[in-house]
């Protein structure tokens, strides 16, 4: 969007479903947000003092602090698209302050502060609507900052960058199902020594993320939209870094994968240009995971690739597309309980006059029993609801080498199944993915690179070297340099260069 359109988009919410939920850790101890904040505060709210000041049970956060976190999200939200809108739940039961995912506290409090905002004319606001217990047009009330309230954005020295999450957001996530509805809910449960240690090693990563310059220089705006329509669009910042575990079925035993970073949403075309802390990456695979762990387990480890079938397996289709589709077609299945929701899932996952819309649930048996046939140790892993169980084993693979690495400094992005590290690091990586795996499920998985890392090249003559240097090298476009500039100003110059 035009710099002109950010400040004149009209303060009336047109479409809400453009929007995001509020983030309730924003926070900032930046002179520009401590001063925004308080003026807002000053000019509008000053008998919230009065209101904090009765007898009774006190708030665990200030109702100021609680307005920063509220101004701070609508102030993100336009930076990344003055468009959007945030949704805040208008219930007051909605808001537990105790709760572990609630770090700052906030409290129903927050409802005021918003009508004082709409009040005050700093933001525009569209009502949620309710017809009944998980109701496909349920919403909650949407707002967005107004133009008044943009051109105090506009005002401020404030920097995304200067925007992080709260030191105690919570980021290790159990989530348990509701049977009745089928859709899932946060468990505030109690404190092990296992997840005192997953958190602990996980804001340290975090931590170190945080520091890491992590982007592409081609892109002069942050923004990579690989498709149509927002959904698409991909926001590239440091405010979309923060990572977290996330379980399921209200069990520590599955899945536990690592969510959050921008990273995680966009192609292997994409990821292969990122930058890391401005030197160029690899990407490392582990091949065929989840069969991998499946064979392992049973003391068959795989050979060759594991999706190559007799070519004419599926008739009709070449051979990338083959593969590609019985790839797809043994993951769905993994993950699924019975045959018919599988074949269900697989076709769901193509648009229409896709080949693989139209296949019959007996062509797709017939795929499935050609596979078993040159794996028959697998034929009782598939519909078997494994998916879920393998993607804990996969989750702990992660955590050990995301552990090590980030012992020793080093930046590593986690894709569940693969791992961008600095290209001078790349054997490293390897023996790191040969390592946890092993310890996990008995032998080194197999793995291969998108490209070859420099500290494989050391060996090679030094014109050779010098030209596979240059090779990997990208121009900078000014917006890549402009943000690198900013990361230095907050972080301090980049880490040298390590050979």
């Amino acid at each position: 969007m035009k710099l002109l359109e950010m400040y004149l988009l009209p303060t009336t919410i047109t479409n809400p479903w453009h929007s995001r939920p509020i983030d309730v850790h924003r926070w900032s101890d930046h002179p520009e947000a401590i001063r925004l904040a308080e003026t807002i505060w000053g000019e509008h709210f000053t008998d919230f003092r009065d209101q904090e000041a009765k007898p009774g049970p006190k708030p665990k956060t200030s109702f100021k602090n609680q307005l920063k976190v509220l101004i701070l999200d609508l102030y993100v939200a336009w930076l990344e698209d003055p468009a959007l809108s945030i949704g805040v739940p208008m219930s007051a039961n909605t808001w537990d302050s105790n709760s572990r995912y609630n770090a700052l506290h906030l409290s129903k409090k927050i409802i005021d502060l918003v009508h004082r905002l709409e009040k005050a004319g700093l933001v525009g606001l569209a009502k949620g609507s309710y017809s009944g217990p998980y109701a496909p047009g349920n919403r909650n009330t949407r707002i967005r900052a107004s133009q008044a309230l943009r051109e105090r954005f506009q005002g401020t020295k404030l920097r995304e960058e200067d925007i992080q999450h709260h030191l105690n957001e919570e980021c290790i996530i159990l989530k348990d199902n509701d049977e009745e509805f089928g859709l899932t809910h946060l468990v505030d449960y109690e404190d092990t020594d296992v997840t005192r240690e997953m958190r602990a090693r996980l804001r340290t990563y975090n931590d170190l993320l945080m520091r890491t310059f992590i982007d592409i220089p081609s892109l002069e705006e942050p923004v990579i939209q690989h498709g149509e329509g927002e959904a698409n669009r991909v926001l590239v910042g440091p405010s979309r870094k923060f990572v977290r575990r996330i379980f399921n079925r209200g069990s520590w035993t599955l899945n536990g994968r690592f969510y959050g970073g921008w990273w995680q949403h966009v192609g292997k075309d994409w990821r292969a240009q990122i930058f890391l802390n401005d030197v160029p990456t690899v990407e490392v695979d582990f091949k065929g995971l989840h069969v991998a762990i499946l064979s392992a387990e049973k003391g068959k480890p795989l050979e060759g690739d594991p999706y190559d079938l007799p070519e004419g397996t599926l008739p009709g289709a070449p051979p990338e597309l083959q593969r590609a589709l019985i790839k797809k077609l043994l993951l769905t299945a993994i993950n699924a309980r019975d045959d018919k929701s599988a074949f269900r899932s697989f076709r769901d996952g193509y648009p229409a006059g896709h080949m693989a819309k139209g296949l019959s649930n007996g062509e797709l048996s017939a795929f499935l029993a050609a596979f078993t046939k040159k794996h028959p140790h697998l034929a009782d892993s598939i519909c078997s609801d494994q998916g879920i169980r393998l993607m804990n084993v996969d989750a702990q693979i992660a955590e050990r080498i995301l552990h090590r690495f980030t012992q020793e400094g080093i930046p590593v992005l986690c894709i569940h199944d693969s791992f961008i590290v600095p290209y001078n690091h790349v054997r490293k990586l390897k023996a790191a993915m040969g390592l946890a795996s092993r310890a996990m499920v008995g032998v080194p998985l197999t793995v291969e690179a998108s490209a070859a890392g420099l500290d494989e090249m050391r060996d090679r003559p030094p014109d050779i070297l010098l030209d596979f240097v240059a090779w990997r090298q990208s121009p900078r476009c000014p917006g890549y340099l402009s943000r690198l500039a900013s990361h230095e100003e907050r972080w301090g110059a980049l880490p040298p260069y390590a050979s």
